[in-house]
């Protein structure tokens, strides 16, 4: 991907042919990081208000459902980002377009090839490419197909307390986590040893 510091240049002033055909495509937009969601609103909201909604068209999150494990054995739905730090927009790319898109806050850059400059010494300018469209049905084909992702916050190497059960008030290390099981599997010190043994998701906090 292209250096988030390199210039960009109008679409106009990249060769083209006055005659072509005004062609939709989608483009890759790199963000600051955890603004995807207020960039997609604040992109709605100009296309209206600078009346390019005729030519910026769609504007997409890929996103792959997930279901988060609670300490009290409920689970949570929610979705989870494929591209974090990335906004995909389907649009006819020309100057006014492309200056619509490069000043929405918190837009770093589109992504495409940096071209070098043709004197001097300094970075490039980056010339938007576009997705090719079998890559774009994949994208949002695999997030609407894939299965959700279950996620919990506990992971091999973590310390932990176990809160009930047999071995109440005993602390361990985690070894294993088998999130669609609701179980992990922990070394705790029995009688001197360390001895692996299986736990609930719920039976066990993790320590600081």
């Amino acid at each position: 991907m292209s250096d988030e510091h390199s210039e960009l240049t109008p679409p106009s002033q990249e060769p083209s042919s006055n005659n072509a055909p005004e062609v939709k495509h989608w483009y890759t937009i790199q963000v600051a990081s955890g603004c995807e969601k207020k960039v997609k609103q604040n992109l709605e909201q100009r296309l209206q208000t600078l009346d390019v909604a005729d030519r910026i068209l769609q504007i997409e999150i890929p996103q792959t459902p997930t279901v988060k494990l609670r300490k009290d054995g409920s689970r949570l739905t929610g979705e989870e980002k494929v591209f974090p730090g990335y906004v995909l927009v389907r649009m006819i790319l020309d100057d006014e377009t492309w200056q619509v898109v490069k000043n929405t806050p918190n837009v770093i850059n589109f992504v495409g090839a940096e071209q070098k400059r043709r004197y001097g010494r300094g970075r490039g300018h980056v010339k938007p490419m576009p997705l090719n469209p079998s890559e774009v049905e994949r994208i949002f084909r695999a997030s609407k197909e894939q299965e959700p992702v279950i996620k919990i916050d506990m992971a091999a190497g973590d310390k932990i307390k176990v809160l009930s059960g047999p071995f109440k008030d005993f602390d361990g290390e985690v070894i294993e986590v088998s999130p669609e099981r609701s179980k992990l599997k922990a070394l705790l010190s029995i009688f001197g040893r360390d001895t692996p043994v299986e736990l609930e998701f719920n039976q066990v906090h993790k320590e600081n």
